[in-house]
């Protein structure tokens, strides 16, 4: 053990001596992000609390045909704005986002609507304005709720009651805490996590050969009376390191940041205080030895070290996919799953952010398969350092 923390003590001082990498490896990424995070989620948090407040614009064509429809429309907040339109102009209004909405009454509404048959309206709106979405909806939603209210009154007027209609009566009960909600709004916390724990990594992986590769230092490096797998171990090692402090920094940063972006104003709560950051620390950390052993893998095959951040760039996206897999999948936690590093400390995660507990099953094959995934990554890249070609 003792050429492995030589190596480990060399590399944790010539990085911590280049103050340059040190800072922005660890101390940009790790405070940046969190702060980046929180304004995200404070920024989303206001833009809910204004949506709910503001009243909603809606140009009307023909409003004079029906009065009372306009008078219900504002008892909900809607603005009515009249305007002058025919049917290529509302298009093209909100095609070009002139108006967001355009509601127009045909010339049969009243006549429809007195003799009990459907008064017909059409709604102008464009489904790929995403900033317009929620007015659409609240429209939509007061749209739908005058009709029902319409429709009881003619069935009292007709004697009969309304609640025959009704043949199921469903009362929803939503079951969710203020913690379990905050993860709708949280739910890429485990992709920023990791990537941001790799990162911290990177250029220690990078300098372990292409770095010394480039420097014209590896061949002297080899010459040293210590097995070459010690002198990558340790280079490894290191990497661990550096990634385990910048996880550390992270969790603790994202914690401080959002706790001050007002999610108790949408009913939700974010479980991030101290047992929980040691635990999402714990969840994590065993994969830093695994991606720190691919990604000194791949550099070992690269020529420069230009060419190494680019292949080890693409490294840094793996632990992305099954986490694109998981949500668009909608996955949930299995045994066979849980032995998927990234996807495995994704399910981990998740579960500590909604206050659940972690089954032990899980826990345990999680820390064991990244371990054990590493431990196997670790040695290829020792067994790298015996070929010749590396030094080419």
């Amino acid at each position: 053990m003792r050429p492995l923390l030589t190596v480990l003590r060399k590399e944790l001082r010539e990085n911590l001596r280049d103050r340059r990498t040190f800072v922005s490896a660890l101390l940009i990424g790790t405070v940046l992000m969190p702060l980046l995070v929180g304004l995200l989620v404070n920024l989303t948090v206001r833009r809910g609390q204004s949506q709910d407040n503001k009243p909603v614009s809606l140009a009307v064509v023909h409003g004079e045909r029906a009065p009372g429809l306009l008078a219900q429309l504002r008892q909900y907040r809607i603005d009515v704005i009249t305007v002058d339109l025919d049917d290529a102009a509302a298009r093209d209004a909100v095609r070009q986002q002139q108006r967001r909405i355009v509601l127009a009454i045909a010339d049969n509404y009243a006549s429809q609507l007195a003799q009990g048959q459907p008064a017909p309206v059409l709604l102008y709106s464009d489904s790929s304005d995403v900033a317009g979405a929620s007015d659409v909806g609240r429209v939509r939603a007061v749209l739908g709720r005058v009709s029902s209210e319409t429709a009881r009154l003619r069935l009292m007027a007709r004697g009969v009651d309304p609640t025959v209609l009704s043949a199921i009566a469903v009362q929803d009960v939503d079951v969710a805490t203020p913690t379990s909600r905050s993860v709708l709004i949280l739910g890429t916390l485990t992709y920023i996590i990791l990537l941001t724990m790799l990162m911290g990594g990177l250029h220690v992986t990078l300098d372990a050969t292409a770095g010394e590769r480039e420097r014209g230092s590896l061949e002297s490096l080899l010459t040293v009376p210590v097995p070459r797998e010690q002198l990558i171990y340790g280079k490894i090692l290191a990497a661990c390191v550096f990634m385990v402090l910048s996880l550390t920094l992270n969790v603790c940063a994202m914690a401080l940041a959002l706790r001050y972006v007002g999610l108790e104003n949408l009913g939700m709560n974010v479980n991030l205080n101290l047992p929980t950051i040691l635990k999402l620390i714990a969840s994590c950390a065993p994969l830093a030895p695994l991606g720190a052993s691919l990604m000194t893998i791949v550099a070992a095959f690269t020529r420069s070290y230009r060419e190494a951040q680019t292949y080890v760039g693409l490294v840094l996206l793996i632990p992305t996919l099954p986490l694109i897999f998981a949500n668009t999948l909608g996955l949930r936690p299995t045994v066979w799953l849980m032995m998927v590093p990234s996807l495995s400390q994704h399910f981990l995660v998740t579960g500590l952010l909604r206050a659940e507990p972690v089954a032990p099953l899980y826990a345990a094959l999680s820390v064991g398969v990244s371990l054990l995934l590493g431990v196997a990554a670790a040695y290829g890249a020792g067994r790298l350092y015996h070929r010749e070609a590396l030094l080419g």
